[in-house]
């Protein structure tokens, strides 16, 4: 029996598919943007909170809990950037994923897979999660933040397992060495 060619795609098939291509790649698109537009939110509202607390701290300059008080809203700022900073890779990677790389972004922000998206992202969640325990525990007034420590150091160490399977997954299997030629 003679094998048949593959059967063509008519005109008006090939034009269905691509417009639900196109029609993903807007969508991704809006999610990029969307995704891009909170982290750009967040950066100006981590700023102006910032400028708020510095402002008032100077105001109070010399009172027992200034110091204090800038030190949690410093520790809150920095977790504040890390979820804005978390948002701008998804923005990036999926950008770079669907619909193509942008220019002039620095090597360590290349993402060539989802497994490099998501390595890049459980980094960044796990510092935020450390940050937001220190936060959390420099405004602690009860004694038991032991079991909050625990919740979060539960969560970490799901994430970094998560993060170690993904990664072996990812590696090619290590080839055998090479035994020396004795012919020779």
């Amino acid at each position: 029996m003679k094998a048949r060619p593959p059967a063509r795609l008519g005109s008006a098939r090939r034009l269905t598919l691509a417009g639900a291509f196109g029609f993903a790649r807007l969508i991704v698109e809006l999610g990029v943007l969307s995704s891009f537009a909170f982290s750009l939110a967040l950066f100006v509202a981590a700023i102006a909170q910032a400028y708020v607390t510095i402002r008032a701290a100077f105001a109070e300059l010399g009172q027992p809990d200034t110091t204090k008080r800038l030190i949690v809203a410093a520790v809150e700022q920095a977790d504040t950037l890390l979820i804005g900073m978390a948002l701008l890779i998804i923005s990036f990677g999926l950008q770079a994923l669907f619909v193509g790389r942008l220019q002039n972004v620095p090597p360590w922000l290349h993402i060539d897979s989802f497994d490099d998206l998501k390595q890049k992202l459980i980094g960044i969640v796990i510092l935020a999660l450390g940050v937001n325990f220190f936060s959390v525990a420099l405004k602690w007034t009860g004694s038991d933040i032991l079991g909050y420590g625990l919740a979060i150091s539960a969560v970490i160490l799901a994430v970094g397992a998560y993060s170690v399977i993904l990664t072996r997954q990812g590696r090619s299997p290590a080839l055998p060495p090479e035994e020396p030629d004795d012919a020779a």
